[in-house]
């Protein structure tokens, strides 16, 4: 499947390249870009049923609320962990390389000027945001209505919530009173997941329809230019993080190695990075983890639904990166303190505006205020955001795999047996 969809996406690039050049655009956005979309709600609309059934049933396997409190602190501890590790990483390297001083006054006025109002509307999403007080992120966990959240994959928090007091309930009842529950939540899931397997028959065409529309929006490549080193420096961040940082973890704490690691979830990777969503991702990543890595069903589909909503460490470490740019491309310095300053508010902006949409934008808005950088900067990365999109979602599915691999061997629940993805 992995070498289905990488074929998909090239083909998708070469063919979006070749109607760019013949002035094709329409033909691509009217015609082929429709089928990616229809791929991408296909996932969407399985996420939250999966979400739901898949944690019911992790939980009501658990038999001891102890071990959820178990399962949970440790999850939790190492997600946080790995994203303060990701925006260190991140503010270590915008200092290093410097990509601010590499963007001229000409190219920096045309972002300013040519973005100015997608900059806005993630502004006033922020301010309404940090208008609601310190308190409204945990507020918004709590559903006032479990069915509403259920249509909106912006509100995963809250059915994982609900999904949790589900799977308590379970576990405190007597087992023969909630059998037939457990009965039925496990038949539920077995339908979701071949659903899955059918969904995915369509991935190679999908990321074909997404890649050829990509490439035909993208802005001018000579003002691209101009950010070329800031890509190349979130890139190299992005990729310590997956290719060192967590084979590092894997291998110290769970003894799995990269190579192993990595076929496992390549579908998952290349899936991510093609639709620049965690959470479109998550019925492939469940099923690479369980089925190649061998992660218990209760610690992936434990695991692996809270990360997909509160785990963001390639968003993080971008947003280190980009607030240091905007800083240096506008003559702002940063001292230790303003950049450990970055280093908390991103760690917690990850977790807290996991139900806002275009939550990674939002999130750089707080931390440019927070941090006393003027937010009419984030005009300066806009035309670029797209392809990094892409890149830093697969690092957020693969922090997630390695999580739920490493929490899955400190419980005993890592298996050495693999089986074929999509069987």
């Amino acid at each position: 499947m992995h070498w289905k969809i990488l074929i998909g996406m090239i083909l998708g690039l070469l063919f979006g390249l070749l109607m760019k050049s013949i002035e094709q655009k329409g033909l691509i956005i009217d015609w082929i870009k429709p089928f990616g979309i229809i791929f991408i709600n296909l996932l969407k609309m399985i996420a939250v049923p999966l979400i739901l059934v898949s944690l019911i049933n992790g939980l009501a396997d658990l038999k001891d609320i102890s071990k959820l409190s178990k399962l949970g602190g440790r999850t939790i501890g190492l997600y946080l962990s790995t994203t303060v590790i990701a925006v260190t990483i991140g503010l270590v390297l915008a200092n290093v390389i410097n990509p601010g001083s590499f963007i001229n006054e000409a190219s920096r006025e045309s972002l300013l000027q040519n973005f100015a109002s997608d900059a806005a509307q993630k502004i006033e999403i922020a301010s309404q945001a940090k208008n609601n007080g310190p308190l409204q992120p945990l507020i918004d966990i709590v559903p006032s209505n479990v069915f509403h959240a259920m249509t909106d994959n912006a509100s995963m928090l809250q059915v994982i919530l609900f999904a949790i007091l589900i799977g308590i309930g379970l576990i405190s009842i007597k087992r023969k009173q909630a059998k037939p529950v457990v009965k039925f939540f496990k038949g539920l899931n077995e339908v979701i997941l071949k659903m899955i397997d059918f969904i995915m028959l369509a991935a190679p065409i999908g990321v074909f329809a997404l890649m050829a529309a990509l490439l035909v929006e993208i802005p001018d490549f000579t003002t691209l230019q101009a950010l070329l080193v800031y890509a190349l420096t979130v890139v190299l961040g992005l990729g310590l993080m997956m290719f060192i940082v967590y084979p590092t973890l894997l291998y110290s704490f769970a003894k799995v190695k990269p190579k192993r690691f990595f076929n496992a979830i390549a579908p998952a990777q290349l899936l991510a990075f093609s639709t620049s969503s965690s959470a479109a991702t998550l019925p492939v990543t469940m099923e690479c983890v369980t089925e190649n890595l061998g992660v218990d069903d209760e610690v992936a589909s434990f695991v692996l639904p809270l990360g997909a909503t509160v785990n963001m460490d390639g968003t993080s470490l971008y947003q280190a990166v980009a607030a240091v740019f905007i800083a240096q491309a506008m003559g702002i310095h940063l001292d230790l303190s303003a950049q450990l300053m970055i280093v908390l508010t991103a760690s917690l902006a990850s977790i807290g505006s996991a139900a806002v949409p275009s939550a990674g934008m939002v999130m750089l808005v707080i931390v440019l205020g927070q941090a006393g950088i003027p937010e009419a900067g984030l005009a300066l990365i806009f035309a670029i955001d797209r392809p990094l999109d892409m890149c830093r979602t697969a690092v957020n599915v693969t922090g997630d795999s390695a999580v739920s691999g490493i929490v899955a061997s400190f419980i005993g629940k890592l298996h050495t047996k693999k089986s074929n993805l999509f069987d």
